[in-house]
């Protein structure tokens, strides 16, 4: 089964990009990209070349410690232009899940019994637990959002009843790793803000597919990790420096109580933050020709919008040839939305999307079914914790890869009889 093809606007050279990814030529369409990307040559040559080279613990004093510093202060540099942040307020860490923990806990201490803490039922478990246990541990109480089921929308009505003059953070997703929602994020913090309360933005899937600038959407605090746009795992926290000053995380008393070292905790795996740099580089890459001269920063305005133009052209692509499958239901509905969809198979029983999955791995075509984590949303949907079947587009997905997938799908309900 196969769409009608639209050719790429802007000129996007897919092709190209898919000659990068050593990983393709094992022949797999990848489906699975919300749960982490493949990986360029460029990103992994980073990694090997920074785990062969001389490298030691930071300083100045040897070539080897200048090196370890220089690979850190590049990554923070690389992923402040990614988010339009300031480099000396960008943390490292082993993951977003870590790192909200971490913040979680240091945030917790200056809050009192009887503070409030307003989280989404939209989001990823990783911008809920964190929370609810921070609240719980300091006798902070925690006020739910929910969404529209019907839309996928996360709106400011949604909000707004649930704040107050005692609300102390508002934890938002800046898109949803389940159904791909992308809330109204700067109305949404505008409100926070209104009501005194700090932002925390979980950007993990967002800064996939869209260019991101955290002062615009109003993100005092903002999570995402390299390896969902196709660098290593690793995860990174952007803030003002002047808000992380007022923080104080647990630590060794030798460590560094400097921003934003304070938050890292033990030595940084610096092949990763190699692997990050060059996964920022890579996609700075990909921007029109009349923007490389224009320095990191504009490179990535214009390849991250060219790679959203790309993905949402495929995502339409691909929700046309759904559409006119039998017993297909998409959960993914929103006005604006990544291009990750969420469908279900209600005519075929339970286990349905699991069996969809295993028959499209089968066929090469890597589509996963589950929750993925956002436990809440799927069962805000009416799905309980089985979820669905789950197809994420990718920078290097194209037009096979959707024929593949909606081929493997009607082979599939044919089969169940559907």
């Amino acid at each position: 089964m196969t769409q009608p093809v639209v050719e790429a606007p802007g000129g996007y050279d897919v092709a190209a990009v898919r000659a990068q990814f050593p990983a393709l030529a094992a022949g797999a369409a990848h489906f699975d990209g919300p749960g982490g990307t493949q990986v360029p040559r460029q990103v992994a040559e980073a990694v090997a070349a920074a785990m062969l080279a001389p490298t030691s613990n930071r300083g100045t004093l040897t070539a080897a410690a200048r090196t370890a510093e220089a690979t850190v202060q590049g990554c923070r540099a690389a992923l402040a232009d990614l988010l339009g942040a300031d480099p000396s307020g960008v943390v490292l860490g082993r993951s977003a899940t870590q790192l909200t923990f971490d913040v979680s806990r240091a945030l917790a201490a200056t809050w009192t019994p009887g503070d409030e803490v307003v989280v989404t039922r939209l989001d990823h478990d990783a911008n809920i637990r964190p929370w609810v246990l921070a609240a719980e541990r300091v006798g902070a109480r925690v006020c739910w959002v929910g969404f529209d089921p019907a839309t996928g929308e996360l709106a400011p009505e949604h909000l707004a009843p649930q704040l107050g003059d005692r609300t102390r953070l508002v934890a938002l997703p800046g898109a949803s790793n389940l159904i791909g929602t992308r809330p109204d994020l700067p109305a949404l913090t505008a409100l926070a803000h209104d009501a005194g309360a700090l932002t925390w933005v979980d950007g993990v899937h967002l800064s996939a597919h869209a260019p991101v600038d955290v002062a615009a959407l109003g993100a005092d605090l903002y999570v995402c990790s390299p390896y969902k746009f196709l660098g290593p795992h690793c995860g990174a926290l952007a803030a003002a420096p002047a808000l992380l000053e007022r923080l104080h995380p647990d630590k060794l008393v030798p460590s560094s109580d400097a921003v934003p070292e304070r938050f890292e905790l033990g030595t940084l795996p610096y092949e990763l933050m190699a692997g990050a740099t060059a996964a920022v580089d890579f996609l700075a890459a990909l921007a029109p020709g009349e923007a490389t001269a224009l320095g990191r920063r504009a490179q990535l305005l214009a390849s991250m919008a060219a790679v959203e133009a790309h993905e949402d052209r495929l995502r339409e692509r691909l929700e046309a040839g759904l559409r006119d499958l039998p017993g297909v239901v998409l959960h993914s509905r929103a006005a604006h939305r990544t291009p990750t969809l969420l469908m279900t198979f209600p005519g075929l029983g339970p286990g349905a999307a699991g069996a969809a999955a295993r028959h499209l791995a089968e066929r090469g075509v890597n589509a996963p079914a589950g929750h993925f984590y956002a436990l809440e949303a799927s069962r805000h949907l009416g799905l309980g914790d089985a979820g669905g079947l789950r197809a994420g587009l990718a920078p290097y997905t194209d037009d096979a890869d959707v024929d593949r997938l909606l081929e493997g799908l009607a082979g599939f309900l044919a089969a169940a009889g559907a």
